[in-house]
């Protein structure tokens, strides 16, 4: 049967149509309003604040607000018209999830960032160190934990992985044996991340020696810390070798170290003339603290006589650059006053030992 053209149902069908776009349209343009001025007001109330905590959290959560209002707007338009409710009650039961993670990770993300923002204003290093690595690793565990979660409420909307789910829970036993086991290294480097945090050996920005490598910390992630080398190589350490093997953290407390340039000279060597020189150059020189300077004899062997010579330094570059200048003064002003003091006599025998018996 051929249902023939009816310009009353036309008349009508357009005007169900316009009825809905300006419901629709009016309430999108509700929802905007109200958040802007909602969001006007909020920003006026932060800046009179003196925490930067506040302000972060309301430029994070601004945009992912904003859809959320409109959705909520859409809903409540969807109620009073069939038209849009036909197809907003199926595609909300997706949104939803979406929105409510999406704020709560822009929350989560925002008062880490402020957190980190405000600490940093007190000028304190070290606590500044110790509060950015602990704010890095809980941020980051529990957004991750949203993401899980939001993910697995809208999956859960899918007839076919809820029927995959429900399938699932007979076996519940299995299936937890199963996780279990795969999860395992998973599990094993949250823990390790969230004991990081908490224990904290290490921080965001101390320079460590592990495996044999200096370098400063980058970046703690759950499962493996970047340390960024002078040579601007970066190196991927699992967690788990900073919590089960030994390293060194040069700048647990603070970054004022002492660090020794050794020399190995004659034993004939005149060693207060050494010491006096070396005490005047440090003195005069800039980077040194004030803190420690000493020059020991620590080892006496026959053929050479071993020095140490410490200094120290405000902080770990400054210590680096410092024991430079004095491995280089130290060595020309013994070239020039004390040559005898180097040991050259030794090699010369032993090369002419070597000629002797052929080798």
């Amino acid at each position: 049967m051929i249902q023939r053209y009816n310009p009353q149902n036309w008349e009508v069908s357009t005007e169900a149509m316009v009825e809905t776009a300006v419901a629709l349209g009016g309430a999108i343009l509700l929802a905007l309003v109200v958040h802007f001025i909602a969001f006007a007001l909020i920003r006026r109330f932060t800046k009179s604040s003196a925490s930067q905590i506040d302000d972060v959290v309301v430029q994070k959560v601004r945009k992912p607000m904003r859809w959320a209002m409109v959705g909520f707007a859409i809903s409540i338009a969807a109620e009073n018209d069939a038209l849009v409710g036909d197809g907003w009650d199926t595609f909300v039961k997706f949104l939803t999830p979406a929105l409510i993670g999406w704020v709560a990770f822009a929350v989560v993300k925002g008062f880490a960032a402020g957190y980190e923002r405000q600490v940093e204003i007190q000028g304190d290093e070290v606590a500044t160190r110790s509060h950015r690595t602990r704010i890095a690793i809980l941020s980051r565990t529990i957004r991750v934990a949203i993401v899980i979660i939001a993910v697995s409420l809208i999956m859960l909307n899918i007839p076919g992985v809820a029927d995959v789910g429900t399938t699932m829970l007979a076996s519940a036993g299995l299936a937890a044996l199963a996780i279990g086991a795969a999860a395992q290294p998973a599990l094993k480097s949250l823990i390790a991340g969230l004991q990081m945090a908490i224990t904290q050996p290490l921080r965001i920005g101390d320079l460590v020696k592990v495996e044999g490598q200096a370098g400063r910390v980058e970046e703690i992630r759950m499962s493996f810390v970047t340390v960024r080398t002078w040579d601007e190589r970066v190196l991927v350490v699992p967690t788990s070798v900073f919590l089960d093997n030994l390293f060194e953290n040069w700048s647990r407390v603070s970054e004022a170290l002492t660090g020794p340039v050794m020399l190995h000279l004659d034993p004939a060597s005149d060693i207060e003339p050494i010491r006096k020189e070396f005490e005047r150059f440090v003195r005069a020189h800039p980077l040194w603290d004030q803190r420690n300077l000493a020059l020991l004899m620590t080892e006496a062997y026959p053929e050479s006589v071993e020095l140490r010579l410490s200094m120290s330094a405000e902080t770990i570059g400054d210590l680096f650059n410092l024991r430079c200048a004095v491995r280089e003064h130290m060595v020309q002003w013994l070239r020039k006053e004390q040559p005898e003091a180097l040991i050259r006599h030794r090699l010369e025998v032993e090369a002419a030992n070597a000629r002797v018996t052929g080798g």
